[in-house]
């Protein structure tokens, strides 16, 4: 028989760390809500009395759910049309003050960790985001701590050869973004192609459920002819622990995360595929 779950429950006091890992090693909310339901009833089974340390088997469980799923969805991913982006999450500003916890599930540091094998990217997650021992990790990847360390320092390497290299105050991106934010809602070109570097990239995300490019749109100029539309509601929000925007057009909504160096946006990450923006509402709980 499965056990009720109540506020003293080991798993409902972890839940947003469960649901963190998740979603790190997933990139979709949706995904990590399952993986945290079939974890439940993994751990709803079992004698309790047996478990030492519930925080440590509950990410191990988590952990390996999550190594299942990522399999079933890189089939997925395959068929996918257009360019696939991580599902974008309203968070609350107070994610911001942990800066370690905002950079690891921005949807640029998201996007980088769809590049690793999936083991790398738990070992990735486990390690430098959840500082978790490398026995531990070794337990819920089923490898040896030694490998697990080799594992870690290729992780590790891949990432940084990837990620923005460029970090910036709270205060200046939140001051780029509204700048970016207030020229894409009066549709001033010039202003945009100012704000964004000359090589600024924009991937959007449609996937095939709304209007949007099917792959990266390279340039300033283009960029900003592509933003630049009459009719948008332009907001700005948190997602996934730092200042972005929502654009309404039409009915249709996107979420739109930007990268900044130097002054100046870089990268836009750009979700209208509806299925990916039923966070966008409620804050979601976030920790490690």
């Amino acid at each position: 028989m499965i056990k009720q779950a109540t506020a003293e429950d080991p798993f409902i006091a972890h839940r947003s760390l469960l649901f963190t890992v998740a979603y790190q090693m997933l990139g979709s909310a949706a995904d990590a809500e399952d993986v945290l339901q079939d974890s439940w009833l993994r751990w709803a089974g079992i004698d309790r009395a047996q478990v030492s340390d519930p925080r440590a088997y509950l990410v191990r469980v988590v952990t390996r759910q999550s190594l299942n799923q990522l399999r079933t969805l890189s089939r997925r991913r395959e068929d996918y049309v257009g360019e696939w982006l991580p599902e974008p999450l309203l968070t609350s500003p107070d994610v911001a003050e942990d800066s370690a916890l905002a950079e690891s599930v921005s949807i640029a540091m998201l996007t980088v960790l769809e590049t690793l094998a999936p083991v790398e990217r738990a070992v990735f997650v486990l390690r430098e985001v959840f500082e978790l021992p490398y026995g531990e990790i070794a337990a819920a990847v089923d490898k040896s701590a030694p490998t697990v360390r080799q594992i870690a320092r290729r992780a590790r390497e891949r990432v940084a050869a990837r990620r923005p290299r460029v970090r910036v105050s709270r205060s200046e991106q939140r001051a780029v973004v509204e700048r970016f934010l207030a020229a894409v809602r009066t549709g001033q070109v010039e202003e945009l192609i100012e704000v964004m570097a000359p090589d600024v990239v924009l991937i959007p995300d449609g996937g095939g459920l709304a209007p949007a490019a099917r792959a990266p749109i390279h340039g300033a100029e283009l960029v900003a002819e592509s933003l630049a539309r009459p009719g948008r509601t332009v907001s700005t929000v948190w997602l996934n622990g730092a200042p972005a925007g929502r654009i309404e057009i039409g009915g249709r909504v996107a979420a739109v995360s930007l990268v900044v160096e130097d002054g100046r946006v870089t990268l836009i990450h750009a979700v209208a595929n509806p299925q990916k923006l039923t966070r966008l509402e409620k804050p979601t709980d976030l920790a490690r």
